[in-house]
């Protein structure tokens, strides 16, 4: 399975192209904004394609064509404003999925966040990164393709436990980056997790049986 990773320079993004890169299962193509992101990226054995989530969808549909999935774990980061997280978080997200319709491509994972599904358990103090996020994923769930949504927890950059917790309604926690890369990459492949979504945080059970019992 070919897996064009839209974020792959962001931090859960670099996690999961090295993960995909190192598997035996899976190649990737990692998209990526500018030459110096391609050339860190290359220089690791690491095809990429140039694109941004600000172009157009037909961009963003020519980067991914021949790829089999796309992970979607692109993020405006903390330190923008409402405007930044519509134009990556919202549109840059519902572009992608209208690529993936246009470039065939079926099998379409998304990184949300934790109860970004239930309005009345939003984070007010980024509210708008949960409206973009809710959204999005409503837009992507509307559309033909066979997706997985995950919304991990607050986000850690310790090493991960390869354990983890996945639901509806999970407590507010922690989790760290590289444990949802490991889940992103248990995902693509199970079909029974074709159009769910979930809830992401640390646990007790390792990724595996988690993804198999959900």
């Amino acid at each position: 399975m070919k897996v064009f990773v839209v974020g792959a320079n962001g931090q859960i993004g670099k996690h999961l192209t090295r993960i995909l890169n190192d598997s035996k299962e899976f190649t990737v193509r990692a998209m990526v904004r500018n030459e110096e992101q391609a050339k860190n990226y290359e220089a690791m054995g690491i095809e990429t394609a140039l694109a941004n989530l600000e172009d157009t969808v037909d961009s963003i549909a020519n980067a991914a064509k021949g790829c089999d999935a796309i992970v979607f774990t692109a993020g405006s980061g903390g330190h923008t404003g409402a405007d930044k997280t519509l134009l990556i978080d919202l549109d840059g997200a519902v572009k992608t999925v209208e690529a993936a319709e246009k470039a065939g491509i079926k099998r379409f994972v998304m990184v949300s966040a934790l109860q970004a599904n239930k309005r009345e358990n939003w984070n007010e103090k980024i509210k708008p990164y949960y409206v973009a996020k809710h959204y999005a994923d409503k837009e992507l769930m509307r559309s033909n393709l066979d997706y997985t949504i995950i919304r991990p927890g607050g986000l850690l950059n310790e090493p991960g436990t390869g354990k983890i917790s996945i639901g509806d309604q999970l407590t507010r926690t922690t989790i760290p980056r590289e444990d949802v890369a490991q889940t992103i990459a248990a995902v693509l492949k199970e079909k029974g997790t074709y159009k769910r979504s979930f809830d992401l945080v640390s646990g007790e059970a390792p990724i595996s049986e988690a993804i198999k019992n959900f």
